[in-house]
């Protein structure tokens, strides 16, 4: 891969062919997938199966990305490689053994938590971190040998430090910022940003308004001087690029992103009662399209060419190299 193609940590919503050409051509050749939220494990199967048929009807343009080198020969190939994952763990049902069925099946991402503390973990947005559970280190045990990675985007500070902790293997947050750039419940402070950096593990920053801010949402050359002050926390082999774009999204279905089946009530997830909806895109973000600009606002913050190819994919082909085999033990 060139420094100019691109692997997106996370997206999210209804792909279509367009959304495979579009990122085509913003050198877009890798992209995780989100294949469910709050689902259990027959939705979730469901839904595997509608993503192998939106790939065998695609074929021209979309490949499955279930290892680094299928990455890389999708972009030799001029097509799009799709990473499958899940925002949440709902998708095991409690049982430890479906963790390598869906390894076998091609998923190669899991959150352990999303937007609500579960039988894993705690949640960046309940009113204390409970820490990884029993069951928690089970599964991370379970996805380090199976060849998964452990995701803990939206998983609280205390249990991602945790997480990385119990993890064999170095974790991803796909996609997330750093707090003490943009304070939010699902950013994640400089200890955990540390504790990546110091195993091997990656930050995704996002390009998503609500977690991001204004000003960071500006021309590109803000962004990338979010992604500039991530790399002086983090270090520059642990961030690379998650942007938690959404692709063909409405009411409904931010709706069940946000409230699920667990409340009758109204909940804003990321976003607040002052801007409940859909947020704004970046200023530089208005289309898929628009991606293909990130490389050059790299360089236009100070990167050169060695950092701006691990930021755009050389940081996720390693992480994914190191998590994506199965293991022996």
């Amino acid at each position: 891969m060139t420094p100019d193609q691109i692997i997106d940590g996370l997206q999210c919503g209804h792909f279509d062919r367009d959304s495979f050409v579009n990122l085509k051509a913003a050198g877009v050749h890798g992209v995780v997938v989100t294949c469910g939220f709050w689902e259990g494990t027959l939705e979730s199967l469901d839904s595997l199966g509608r993503w192998r048929d939106l790939i065998r009807e695609n074929s021209d343009v979309a490949a499955f990305g279930y290892t680094p080198e299928a990455i890389e020969t999708a972009a030799a190939e001029g097509k799009v490689a799709a990473i499958l994952g899940y925002q949440n763990s709902n998708l095991f049902e409690g049982r430890i053994r479906l963790v390598e069925m869906w390894a076998e099946l091609g998923v190669r991402v899991v959150q352990l938590t999303y937007n609500n503390q579960n039988e894993l973990a705690g949640s960046c947005y309940e009113a204390e971190d409970s820490g990884l559970a029993r069951y928690g280190r089970e599964v991370i045990r379970e996805m380090n040998r199976a060849g998964i990675l452990v995701d803990c985007s939206h998983v609280g500070n205390l249990s991602t430090l945790q997480a990385i902790a119990a993890s064999e293997k170095p974790i991803a947050v796909t996609h997330a910022n750093a707090d003490s750039l943009f304070a939010h419940k699902r950013n994640k402070t400089d200890d955990v940003l540390h504790a990546l950096r110091d195993t091997g593990g990656v930050i995704g920053v996002a390009a998503y308004r609500n977690i991001t801010g204004d000003y960071f949402s500006g021309p590109i050359e803000n962004w990338c001087e979010m992604v500039a002050k991530t790399v002086d926390i983090a270090g520059i082999d642990s961030v690379a690029i998650g942007t938690d774009r959404s692709h063909n999204f409405t009411a409904p279905d931010y709706a069940w992103m946000r409230m699920g089946r667990w409340t009758r009530g109204v909940d804003y997830g990321a976003a607040s009662a002052a801007r409940p909806g859909k947020a704004p895109p970046p200023d530089w973000f208005q289309s898929l399209t628009d991606m293909q600009i990130i490389p050059n606002g790299l360089r236009s913050v100070g990167f050169s060419e060695e950092e701006v190819a691990k930021i755009t994919h050389g940081n996720w082909l390693r992480l994914y190299g190191e998590t994506f085999r199965k293991s022996n033990s």
